[in-house]
């Protein structure tokens, strides 16, 4: 059975770091594109970063980019985020999520129906 389990969210002031963590099993983690997304109540969910299989093709939204950084440890079969120089506006669940499609950009990108249970991310003073 597929598995994804985010880890790392909690409190943090304006201009902290944090790192979120996504444990995968049940399938090859090694051969899927993977994704973060982040959701804020009443809004539709946002792809933030996303990786291919390897770690060479990464992709980020705007907001954040040069602020976050996607990985992976495909021996390990775990996704990271790390995030710096947090904004209020980065509060919101984040979600690991596995990719059906990846496009010539991020906005190209598609998500399956596999996603993990979400940790906040809260940034306030």
């Amino acid at each position: 059975q597929v598995h994804l389990v985010e880890s790392g969210g909690g409190l943090v002031q304006p201009g902290g770091s944090l790192r979120l963590s996504c444990v995968a099993s049940g399938f090859t983690f090694s051969s899927v594109a993977m994704s973060w997304y982040r959701q804020v109540l009443g809004r539709e969910p946002e792809l933030v970063a996303a990786i291919f299989d390897t770690q060479n093709d990464t992709n980020y939204a705007d907001s954040v980019k040069g602020r976050f950084t996607i990985s992976r440890d495909n021996a390990r079969n775990i996704m990271y985020l790390q995030m710096n120089n947090l904004e209020p506006e980065d509060t919101a669940v984040y979600y690991c999520v596995i990719l059906s499609f990846w496009g010539p950009d991020i906005d190209a990108h598609r998500p399956s129906p596999v996603w993990g249970q979400g940790t906040q991310v809260t940034v306030s003073s």
